[in-house]
């Protein structure tokens, strides 16, 4: 049983007739085979610990931080459990293999699409800067997804080698003129669903950026850059920082 949707979508990837529950969300309702699975949980809400017991898994899988508590109840009915972090294309690969390996299939087709999603010869497209809320505004550095998926892409992302006192690891808390004294030649902005895109543009300092004036402002899915989601949603991203590395 898998509580995130990427180790879901890996494991229905690797063998189909692996899973017996997953949790609920977007991403699981996009997917027609997977959607058709008992779900154990819905949006924020936690796991339900009966309904997880019945379905009587051989190994649950959850999130680190995210699933702790279930996962620890989970083992003290005798239940094997998986704790996952994925904040690198490494840990990405890691975890395929990990599972593979406990459903005892090849991870090889898997990994190569993987891969496939890389650029064969990036070239740095300029300063960017990536920009997932605006109260406060946050930017994802080099020990996050977001900031190690830029590097695969070699893009010279001004924030990767700050530190801050955000509460979310990979991430600080920019001012509005640190954004300024940034000035990057490309922004991302990341669309979490709760309008701070739109917060962003109306921001003081939005219409002073090079970024903006010179029109290299791209919009993200929350899944893919900032959560990698699914293999769908993290292709997608690569797909759209494919076009971002492109254009000169």
């Amino acid at each position: 049983m898998a509580l995130t949707s990427l180790s879901a979508d890996i494991i229905h990837r690797l063998d189909r007739t692996k899973l017996v529950g997953i949790s609920g969300g977007r991403l699981m309702r996009q997917n027609a085979e997977l959607a058709k699975l008992p779900q154990v949980s819905e949006g924020q809400t936690p796991p339900n610990l009966e309904k997880i017991v019945a379905l009587k898994p051989d190994l649950v899988i959850g999130a680190a931080g995210f699933h702790d508590q279930i996962l620890e109840k989970l083992k003290a009915t005798g239940i094997r459990t998986l704790t996952t972090q994925v904040t690198s294309w490494q840990a990405l690969q890691d975890l395929t293999r990990t599972l593979a390996t406990e459903i005892q299939a090849d991870p090889a087709p898997l990994l190569q699409s993987y891969q496939s999603m890389l650029p064969t010869n990036p070239v740095n497209p300029g300063s960017t800067l990536v920009l997932v809320s605006y109260q406060p505004i946050l930017a994802p550095n080099k020990a996050s997804w977001a900031g190690d998926l830029l590097n695969q892409f070699q893009i010279n992302h001004v924030a990767a080698d700050l530190q801050g006192q955000s509460p979310q690891r990979g991430y600080i808390t920019l001012s509005p003129e640190k954004v300024l004294e940034a000035n990057p030649k490309i922004l991302i902005l990341v669309d979490v669903g709760d309008g701070t895109v739109d917060k962003l543009k109306a921001a003081p300092f939005w219409n002073k950026l090079n970024a903006v004036v010179n029109n290299r402002v791209y919009i993200f899915d929350y899944y893919g850059l900032v959560n990698p989601g699914s293999i769908d949603a993290i292709a997608k991203a690569c797909q759209q920082l494919q076009q971002v590395i492109a254009k000169k």
